[in-house]
């Protein structure tokens, strides 16, 4: 080998190769979605079972407390926090591992475009009208909510305003270089015109509003999922994401 085919031991990386992210998500989604992920962690390994129902007791949603609060712990107070704190806990590692999944997917947009704040404050409110939803078709039963779902299908919602319309190109009129500027937030009018937006929010609301009628053909109670909260979020993110828009820089 020649001198000129030796590889050069000291020679530095190009700035392209250096410092690649391992997750290219924004900071807000990878904190959050490592609360999620921390938070299972505690509750799997640092906590018994008494600790377990103590905390789904004080932070977890359950709406028969406005009924009847006599046998649960903090009385009726905790209804006050849980319809956004249930957002935190899940039933198990599937749970939530599904739903960091979809929160990257979709929170990543919104935290891109809004920024940390406003993606936050999206998914809280979204837990609340999941919240909301699960508490009027559930009542008078005494049934527990769990799970990031009502404020990741509000993410969800808010993003499709978006994420299908054409993007925005900007020309150069000098040099006639041509510049992405993003994605216009579309009208309701608008989305529901674009094909792919359309099929999307109709699959969501029909795959979700069958759960209830599971039951009838497996004969079965065990699969539990909070239908309501997913298409209550997912229609609150739809429809309040324009408030996020005109504050938008």
């Amino acid at each position: 080998m020649s001198e000129d085919q030796k590889p050069q031991e000291n020679q530095p990386l190009p700035a392209s190769a250096e410092r690649q992210p391992i997750f290219n998500l924004p900071l807000s989604v990878l904190v959050l979605c490592g609360l999620l992920l921390a938070i299972q962690a505690a509750s799997d390994l640092v906590l018994n079972e008494d600790g377990r129902q103590a905390l789904y007791a004080w932070f977890a949603f359950i709406p028969y407390r406005v009924i009847d609060a006599s046998g649960l712990d903090g009385g009726v107070w905790p209804i006050i926090w849980t319809p956004f704190t249930h957002a935190f806990l899940h039933a198990g590692w599937e749970h939530v591992g599904f739903n960091v999944v979809w929160l990257a997917a979709f929170g990543t947009p919104i935290a891109q475009r809004y920024g940390a704040v406003r993606m936050l404050a999206l998914f809280l409110v979204g837990a609340a009208l999941g919240a909301v939803a699960f508490a009027v078709t559930t009542l008078p039963q005494v049934q527990v909510l769990l799970g990031a779902s009502g404020g990741i299908a509000a993410l969800t919602g808010a993003a499709t305003r978006f994420i299908f319309q054409p993007p925005v190109v900007a020309v150069d009129e000098k040099t006639g270089e041509r510049q992405l500027l993003g994605r216009r937030l579309a009208t309701l009018g608008e989305f529901f015109r674009n094909p792919t937006a359309r099929l999307f929010a109709l699959a969501w609301i029909v795959l979700n509003g069958i759960v209830p009628l599971i039951p009838m053909f497996t004969g079965s109670n065990d699969f539990q999922v909070a239908w309501q909260a997913h298409i209550a979020g997912f229609l609150g993110g739809l429809l309040l994401v324009p408030l996020l828009e005109r504050r938008r820089a």
